[in-house]
């Protein structure tokens, strides 16, 4: 382990922008992700001498007062399994100067910590230890599959934040769920509030006094007998919103171990289904470089395919 001092850090232009976790993920690597989130609690961190929030957004001139961490040695960081780096590499479905948009694999989690050597971020920064700055854009549950969204530049980066305040990128997920869907469309707008269990695990309910906003479109996409296909586009990207709206409606998402029905997912496994069956199947966004709309498709992962396979089959 590496024991760092109290150091103090003026926020630059090119850092100015980014959330204060995103930043102390960068900066203090090596450190888990769970004792950065309790010194943010805890309000070892201190921007211009006070406390701050994990989303406040950093500003030019900040001073940042980041306390005393023991972090990983470099050398003891544990090396990405051949087969897993040939498969990442031929995951990148779109790449130039400034973003890479990656097919994540389901049961890969963007990032490490809470005993996860390795995520998303620092299998590739192990891959490309070229590209500096890379960085995730937004998250993905461990257990999705799909586009996700990564930056090359810190300026990438805060303009590809902003498109995502803006709601300006377009997020289209493949959902199989319980039951029959009546009608086509379904708007679900129901506020969302995440807690944080004592032992560590995130949990997320519908609190409609205490919530924050939370809005996603249902579409219809094909009837099964037992269940539906369903594609989910988001208004909003709370933790959790997907799994969290389909089960307030009803309607829960095939393999969800947290939120699901066990009797159905006992009904899917018999089919097959080993995992979440939710993919991130559609990405559309501004590039940083000139504002064109870049679109990106993630294909439906085989194994998900063949349980919607043995399902057309399985209908009367």
């Amino acid at each position: 382990m590496v024991d760092n001092g109290v150091r103090h850090w003026q926020v630059t232009a090119e850092e100015a922008g980014q959330r204060l976790d995103n930043f102390l993920l960068r900066v203090l690597k090596g450190v888990p992700r769970s004792h950065i989130y309790k010194i943010l609690r805890s309000g070892e961190v201190r921007v211009n001498k006070g406390r701050a929030r994990p989303h406040y957004h950093l500003h030019l001139g900040d001073v940042l007062r980041l306390p005393p961490v023991r972090s990983a040695d470099p050398a003891a960081v544990p090396r990405l399994p051949e087969q897993l780096a040939v498969d990442l590499r031929e995951r990148v479905l779109f790449e130039d100067d400034r973003v890479l948009v990656l097919d994540k694999p389901a049961g890969m989690a963007v990032h490490g910590g809470s005993g996860i050597r390795y995520g998303v971020i620092e299998a590739l920064r192990q891959l490309r230890p070229d590209l500096r700055e890379l960085e995730l854009v937004h998250r993905l549950d461990r257990d999705t599959s799909g586009c996700l969204l990564l930056s090359k530049r810190r300026s990438a980066l805060r303009s590809l934040h902003q498109a995502l305040r803006e709601e300006a990128m377009d997020k289209r997920y493949l959902a199989l769920v319980g039951g029959r869907w009546k009608g086509a469309e379904r708007v679900v707008k129901l506020p969302l509030r995440k807690n944080i269990l004592q032992s560590g695990e995130r949990i997320v309910r519908v609190d409609e006094d205490q919530g924050k906003p939370a809005r996603t479109r249902f579409y219809r996409e094909e009837d099964l007998g037992i269940a539906t296909l369903l594609r989910a586009e988001l208004d909003t990207g709370r933790t959790h919103q997907i799994r969290v709206h389909l089960q307030a409606i009803g309607h829960p998402t095939a393999g969800d171990s947290k939120y699901g029905d066990e009797t159905f997912n006992g009904a899917m496994r018999a089919l097959g289904l080993r995992r979440l069956f939710l993919h991130a199947a559609f990405l559309a966004f501004p590039h940083p470089r000139d504002e064109r709309i870049v679109r990106v498709e993630a294909p439906l992962p085989a194994d998900l395919d063949a349980v919607l396979q043995r399902l057309r089959v399985a209908e009367p």
